[in-house]
């Protein structure tokens, strides 16, 4: 299940709790293409009691090459987290560039 808000300063936070599996996956994917490109959005998996490995991949995929410069993930766990190194994710790496794109709107 997911629930979405927007935050104050105009973040939406996608939250994601339960099982996230490949179908989960498919439908925040879904969620995040239909907010324009110009929102940032936090997709918060801190609620997920059990993660597929497969979930992991169709997020990843989405993430890969920029795709989705406005997005960044919190509530990982150790395993996840790398499995999205796995896939070639740097998770750290979306967070620097959009803490840099905010700076460089100021």
């Amino acid at each position: 299940m997911t629930d979405e808000s927007l935050q104050p300063g105009g973040e939406i936070l996608i939250r994601v709790d339960g099982t996230f599996d490949a179908p989960a996956a498919w439908k925040v994917r879904g969620r995040i293409g239909a907010i324009p490109q110009s929102s940032n959005v936090v997709v918060d998996f801190s609620q997920v009691r059990d993660f597929d490995d497969l979930g992991v991949a169709v997020m990843a995929s989405g993430l890969v090459g920029g795709l989705w410069p406005h997005v960044v993930v919190r509530g990982l766990r150790q395993h996840q987290h790398r499995m999205f190194r796995y896939f070639g994710v740097d998770l750290d790496a979306l967070r620097d560039v959009r803490a840099h794109s905010a700076t460089a709107a100021d």
